[in-house]
């Protein structure tokens, strides 16, 4: 058997494991370096940026400034006719004509429909017969007595022949003022013959058509006629509202504003009636405002918004209402500073509505609000602020 020194033995297996640590050493050094550039990604010659935290947060912005505010008072109102009318029969017949168009406007006094006449005009030639023949019989009478007067002042027949003959001239006279009351109503029934509108306004359907016999106890009538210029607007409010308004009517006309449900302008009208009675079911009060309507743009049986104009607040702070902010225990805003950081201020607000915020305390004329973008900032953020008319709702 061949024989190894010792020192040979030692050499070559420490050479052998040296050499593999040295290699895996390498593989774990490269694969660092391989890990290290990946995640950089921005390569070995490009230095770090700066953290993500520092970037400026786009939002919107808003101007505090000073203004005048009308102040209103809101509600749900349903648009009425002004004055509506049932156009009925006032007498029994047939109906031979139906003088309307369905839909069409009408004035005092316009035909609507014809009510066979014949009937009516009989009985008043007959009327006009019987007072004719009372004439005759009451001349006949007044001879008579005037003959008598003759015969009594030279004591030819008794006084008391004399007074029956008065009391006949009397009895005819009566009678002919009679006749002349039945005249009067016979031409009245045949003038209602003729249905004719009693106020301006626009017709609605026909109820009833030509050929059909229409009576005074029909509660249907021909058709309905609704005055819309001017129109009213019916609404409720919370009656603590009532001092409030009363107030502003007996200083000057309050204006009522009607919109659609999108907030689209209608008309402009004028309060006119406070209601006499508090509603103590729902504790509110009833309103009726007026509307000229000359564009038609209010239409009986309507709903819409109603603004009712209570004052006007002159030269106070304001804020747009959509950078209200309310917490746990205040209402606050988010003011971008000078150096485009943002810091929570508490506001006191006296009055709002959708679009505006009085603000008594907390901000003054001049300032950014952040109006838009509020759920992604904190108190010190860097933001980037865009003017409400150039920013999109994020």
């Amino acid at each position: 058997m061949e024989k190894h020194s010792p020192a040979t033995v030692r050499f070559w297996p420490g050479s052998r494991l040296r050499r593999r640590l040295l290699a895996f050493v390498g593989a774990i050094a490269g694969a660092a370096v391989i890990v290290g550039f990946t995640l950089s990604g921005n390569g070995p010659a490009q230095q770090p940026g700066p953290a993500h935290s520092a970037e400026a947060v786009p939002v919107v912005a808003g101007l505090v400034q000073r203004a005048d505010v009308p102040v209103y008072l809101t509600g749900i109102g349903t648009v009425q006719a002004f004055n509506s009318v049932v156009a009925k029969a006032q007498v029994d017949g047939q109906i031979v004509k139906i003088d309307f168009k369905e839909g069409q406007d009408v004035g005092t006094g316009d035909v609507l429909a014809e009510i066979d006449r014949r009937p009516f005009a009989a009985a008043l030639a007959k009327a006009k017969a019987v007072k004719l023949k009372d004439e005759a019989l009451l001349e006949n009478a007044q001879l008579d007595l005037r003959r008598y007067q003759t015969l009594a002042s030279q004591n030819s027949i008794a006084h008391q022949k004399l007074d029956t003959q008065a009391a006949l001239v009397d009895q005819y006279r009566a009678a002919i003022a009679d006749d002349e009351a039945q005249i009067d109503l016979a031409a009245l029934q045949l003038s209602y013959c003729s249905i004719r509108s009693p106020i301006d306004g626009r017709i609605g359907t026909r109820l009833v058509d030509a050929g059909n016999i229409v009576r005074t106890t029909d509660t249907n009538g021909i058709a309905t006629i609704n005055q819309i210029h001017p129109i009213s607007v019916t609404f409720a409010l919370p009656a603590a509202t009532l001092p409030e308004l009363r107030r502003a009517m007996k200083n000057a006309e309050v204006v009522v504003v009607a919109e659609s449900d999108d907030g689209h302008h209608l008309a402009t009208g004028k309060l006119a009636v406070i209601d006499n009675q508090i509603n103590t079911a729902t504790a509110t009060i009833g309103y009726k405002a007026e509307f000229a309507n000359r564009d038609d743009a209010l239409w009986p049986g309507q709903f819409v918004k109603v603004r009712v104009l209570v004052t006007t607040r002159r030269n106070v702070v304001t804020a747009p209402a959509t950078a209200l902010l309310r917490g746990p225990d205040e209402t606050y805003v988010f003011v971008i500073g000078p150096d485009h950081r943002v810091r929570k201020q508490a506001v006191t607000v006296s009055w709002s509505n959708h679009d505006l915020a009085v603000i008594d305390h907390g901000l003054a004329p001049g300032q950014q609000v952040v109006v838009d973008g509020q759920s992604r900032i904190e108190s010190g953020t860097f933001v980037d602020a865009v003017p409400p008319q150039a920013g999109a709702r994020r």
